[in-house]
């Protein structure tokens, strides 16, 4: 049976990051539970090799190296990160008169007093390829997302889509994989113009291959891949290649899941919060993408502040003698400093 914590934070991106931060900065324990195998949350599944230059601070930086301050920042205070568990409900119940709440996974159980919410756009997961027999080749050359491009240097790559994120691998595996086909089942693309120009630059250059119209219709090997079977939607003609690795890179389906089923108010698929974050249920808040109030922007930055507010708050709740506001964190002695 877990300990209950002040504060159980769900999602473990930027703005569920700098919650746990903040949680332990205000001297509440806190816990971090997310879906993903990894902390980060769209930063480390979409595109952890492209710049942001929109964080207080920094002119630009990668996103998995603000993840990974982020990450530094917020586990300090040693609280616990739960990854790959996915929340399956929610009970209410009380603790010595006080409210307390068990966010449930399909792991565990853990009573919080109260509980924030970051979980960005929601649980997603990867669209996989439409192939009966995919699952077997998840690790085993098959991979719908990308930690770390030197694990395909010198190796036949295929991706698949055409997004964003199909694009912008094609730019970042140039010089490192050995080679990189590129397939659409159409001829039209959702990336951006720029990075779409790139790509034809390098195909002009013949420093990879794109082709449109065509679909993976079967993957082959023994133990990992090895072959895949194209196939061009328009002409039928099939074709099977050389390949080592296949990036499907089709989008995420995302949803609330079950904490759409709290009783929380919601729009249009967003949670409303008022101006301290708070949810429709006392105790509960929520922050970042995943919340809707007038004026709200889809920020790192608001989502934030948005945590702070939360947590100041939650604080404020668990101990209505404690101060909403945190004071200055120069002036701390969590962090060593000489306290006004």
């Amino acid at each position: 049976m877990q300990d209950p914590k002040d504060i159980t934070i769900i999602g473990a991106g930027p703005t569920g990051l700098f919650g746990c931060f903040y949680a332990g900065m205000r001297g509440a324990s806190c816990r971090i539970i997310d879906n993903l195998d990894q902390a980060g949350g769209q930063l480390t599944a979409l595109y952890p090799e492209k710049y942001i230059f929109d964080v207080a601070g920094f002119p630009k930086v990668l996103a998995k190296d603000l993840v990974k301050g982020m990450a530094e920042q917020a586990l300090q205070f040693k609280s616990p990160l739960h990854l790959g568990e996915k929340v399956a409900g929610l009970r209410r119940e009380s603790e010595n008169g006080a409210p307390l709440f068990t966010v449930v996974t399909d792991r565990e159980e853990y009573p919080s007093r109260t509980v924030l919410i970051a979980g960005g756009i929601g649980a997603f997961t990867p669209r996989k390829l439409p192939l009966k027999d995919v699952d077997q080749w998840y690790g085993k050359g098959l991979y719908d997302r990308v930690l770390d491009p030197r694990a395909f240097a010198g190796r036949r790559v295929l991706l698949v889509g055409g997004g964003d994120s199909a694009f912008d691998w094609a730019v970042t595996l140039q010089g490192i994989a050995q080679s990189i086909l590129m397939i659409h089942r159409r001829d039209g693309f959702r990336a951006h113009a720029a990075t779409v120009a790139q790509v034809r630059e390098l195909v002009a250059a013949g420093k990879m291959e794109l082709r449109t119209f065509w679909e993976v219709k079967a993957i082959h090997g023994s133990g990992a891949i090895e072959r895949v079977t194209l196939v061009n939607k328009k002409t039928k003609h099939e074709e099977t290649i050389a390949i080592d690795c296949v990036l499907p890179q089709l989008g995420f389906i995302s949803s609330l899941g079950a904490i759409a089923e709290w009783g929380l108010e919601i729009e249009k698929g967003e949670i409303k919060v008022s101006q301290i974050m708070e949810t429709s249920i006392p105790g509960i808040f929520a922050a970042g993408d995943i919340v809707t109030y007038p004026g709200k922007l889809k920020l790192i930055a608001t989502g934030a502040a948005e945590a702070a507010i939360a947590v100041n708050h939650a604080v404020h709740l668990i101990n209505p003698a404690a101060k909403i506001e945190p004071g200055h964190s120069s002036n701390m002695a969590i962090f060593g400093q000489t306290e006004d």
